[in-house]
């Protein structure tokens, strides 16, 4: 009975191809619209997710911010004497710390001048954080401890300033706190950005580089904040809690005058706004499927107007008011079914070609799409309804005579 009255449905919606065309336009597009909506917030929350990845998951700055207002005091700024004692206190738990030095220079070789920003490591950064080095090699412990004018070149950078890439074993001129010498090129990395990381990070004409923190950060220096890396898999929240407990006893504040500020908890509060706006833009667009709901209404009333005398023939033969009721269901909800699966293959497809325009990888869910498809065949049952009533409804005598 099912089949037969899909095929009188699929028969129906045929006979008149582009009133059913029109008809499933609304249903096209709201389906189309919450797809491409609900995909392209997807993508988003995927590419600032993978952002934050890049960043380090475990990375986190921690320095003192009165709460109360009070002004900073002098034991508030950290020392190398503080980040050594963390790390006997929090053993493997704390895989990496530093004092978060960097400093802008300009670097000149010959007639070409290079703005750069230097970024203090030590030489186990490379443990949490991936440094791609193309050629020659990282900063290695004799460069730290050596306090060694050894540097590592992002190669857009390199190529700019010695015009080749591989520029190993090079010497350029530069600036460090007032203080001008010659340092050595030991390492060129490749910098890896997404186009979503090229965006975020801008057209600049600074480049970045890495030396030896021991450069930038002398051993009876203060400094505002320490850049901390928890072991891999640790809970953030408990880690956070437990640093913060202990530099409010070592610095003699309140727990809640340390800030604590990680990679982790910023990434859940974009992706959670993220999430909400791409909910709230989808329910918007989601408003069409009513619009084209009221469509299928439409023109349902419309066909059971017309073929009132093929319901009256119907029912004369035999036909069940449930049987008719059943009839006129099913083609509602075929032809809004149908105008789903082509609002998703639009909304879909729409998404795809941006994403291969752009050269973005883009998430499409499953689940999303078996919603989209769903929630438009509901539409058309729901919408049916009435219409379907009444054809199920009409006198079998007063439709045989209908002209």
């Amino acid at each position: 009975m099912l089949l037969e009255n899909m095929n009188m449905a699929i028969h129906a919606i045929k006979a008149n191809k582009m009133r059913s065309f029109l008809t499933m336009l609304g249903i096209i597009i709201g389906i189309g619209s919450v797809i491409a909506i609900v995909s392209i917030g997807d993508t988003m929350r995927s590419m600032v997710s993978d952002l934050y990845k890049n960043v380090g998951m475990t990375m986190a700055y921690v320095y003192i911010w009165p709460s109360d207002g009070d002004s900073m005091r002098e034991s508030d700024y950290f020392t190398l004497d503080e980040t050594e004692r963390m790390k006997e206190v929090f053993g493997d738990e704390l895989a990496y710390i530093d004092s978060n030095a960097s400093v802008n220079a300009e670097a000149l070789y010959g007639r070409n001048k290079v703005k750069y920003q230097f970024e203090g490591i030590y030489a186990h950064y490379t443990d949490v954080h991936e440094i791609n080095v193309i050629y020659g090699r990282n900063l290695n412990e004799a460069d730290i401890k050596g306090r060694k004018n050894n540097v590592v070149l992002e190669a857009n950078g390199a190529k700019e300033l010695f015009g080749t890439e591989n520029a190993v074993g090079k010497t350029f001129r530069t600036t460090i706190y007032g203080n001008t010498d010659d340092y050595h090129v030991v390492g060129i990395y490749r910098l890896d950005q997404s186009p979503f990381e090229a965006i975020m990070a801008g057209r600049s004409e600074t480049r970045a580089g890495y030396m030896p923190d021991t450069l930038l950060t002398w051993p009876n220096d203060t400094f505002f904040g320490a850049r901390v890396f928890a072991r891999e898999g640790t809970d953030m929240e408990v880690f956070s809690d437990k640093l913060s407990s202990y530099l409010a006893k070592a610095k003699g504040r309140n727990k809640e005058d340390i800030a604590f500020s990680s990679a982790a908890s910023e990434m859940g509060t974009v992706d959670a706004a993220m999430g909400g706006l791409s909910a709230a833009v989808g329910g918007i667009a989601a408003i069409s499927l009513l619009v084209g709901g009221i469509g299928i209404m439409n023109i349902m009333l419309v066909s059971v107007t017309e073929r009132t005398r093929e319901i009256g023939i119907r029912k004369a033969l035999g036909a069940k008011t449930r049987d008719i009721m059943i009839q006129f269901l099913t083609e509602s909800a075929i032809l809004s079914a149908l105008g789903g699966i082509l609002g998703i293959l639009t909304g879909a497809g729409l998404v795809m070609a941006g994403g291969l325009l752009f050269g973005i990888g883009v998430v499409i869910k499953p689940a999303v799409i078996l919603v989209a498809v769903g929630f438009s065949a509901l539409v058309g049952l729901f919408f049916g309804i009435y219409p379907a009533q009444k054809a199920a409804k009409a006198d079998p005598i007063d439709a045989l005579r209908y002209e």
